[in-house]
């Protein structure tokens, strides 16, 4: 399990998610439970894991809870109050969601107002939308929602819409973990149905199966757990833009594992 090295600064979670306040009592004790509690947003910035002045894209955004993690850190940088041990966080010019659910879009709109310069949160389909350029693009917990055509789909559309350099973050999980994976699946239904989806069933992969997906659509990929002191079987995935001639689908050999809801 991975934990931070060094805990986030103080006043960053308070930053964060104060903004939420003005939706509803949802919106704000949800954004202090995950910005606070999974350990994914303090290593993107504990590790530099996003670039200085990033476009950055968020499919499946929710709320909106990164963009207000970023906002918070670069205000605290900017205040002099950032820790001189940790990277400077970034800047982002552009912050761009999509969210399928209509009630996440509106907590956003509530959350960053309608004209913000650098939040933008939009209700769509990720396996739909124009993605248009960017520089980082971020699948948190979601890839596994739609079949293994659809995944490649879109891993194809992410690595087209990256500026060259770019970057793809994603989190998933391993299904060749054992009881871990069938823990943190269980509580992804949970979660997943209270919050509104009904998914008949979930599109997993094993971690070598997740690795070689991404590698045959063209990045270079670097993982790591990132379940926190969770007992889950979550990775984090860096994947990094590989020069190719072409970008033409190869086979589909990744090892793949559907599971349907009990």
């Amino acid at each position: 399990m991975t934990t931070p090295a060094l805990p986030p600064p103080p006043d960053l979670l308070d930053g964060a998610t104060q903004r939420f306040r003005r939706a509803d009592r949802f919106a704000y004790h949800y954004a202090r439970g995950k910005l606070g509690g999974d350990v994914i947003f303090a290593e993107l910035l504990r590790q530099g894991l996003l670039p200085a002045t990033p476009r950055l894209l968020d499919l499946g955004c929710g709320q909106g809870s990164l963009f207000a993690w970023l906002l918070a850190a670069a205000e605290l940088h900017a205040a002099g109050r950032w820790p001189a041990d940790w990277p400077t966080p970034p800047a982002p010019v552009q912050m761009r969601g999509i969210e399928l659910m209509p009630r996440d879009v509106w907590r956003a709109a509530q959350a960053f107002g309608g004209a913000h310069p650098q939040v933008r949160v939009e209700q769509g389909d990720m396996n739909h939308v124009d993605f248009g350029q960017c520089d980082v693009i971020t699948i948190l917990d979601a890839l596994h929602y739609f079949d293994h055509e659809r995944q490649r789909e879109v891993l194809m559309r992410i690595r087209k819409a990256l500026a060259p350099g770019g970057r793809f973050i994603t989190r998933v999980g391993d299904a060749a973990s054992g009881l871990p994976f069938r823990l943190s699946n269980w509580v992804d239904h949970a979660v997943t149905f209270t919050r509104g989806h009904r998914l008949p069933r979930l599109y997993c992969r094993p971690l070598a199966g997740w690795k070689a997906l991404l590698t045959d659509v063209g990045f270079d990929v670097r993982s790591q757990s990132m379940s926190g002191r969770l007992p889950f079987a979550n990775v984090l995935l860096v994947c990094d833009m590989r020069p190719r001639p072409a970008d033409a689908p190869a086979g589909h050999a990744a090892p793949e594992v559907s599971e349907a809801l009990a």
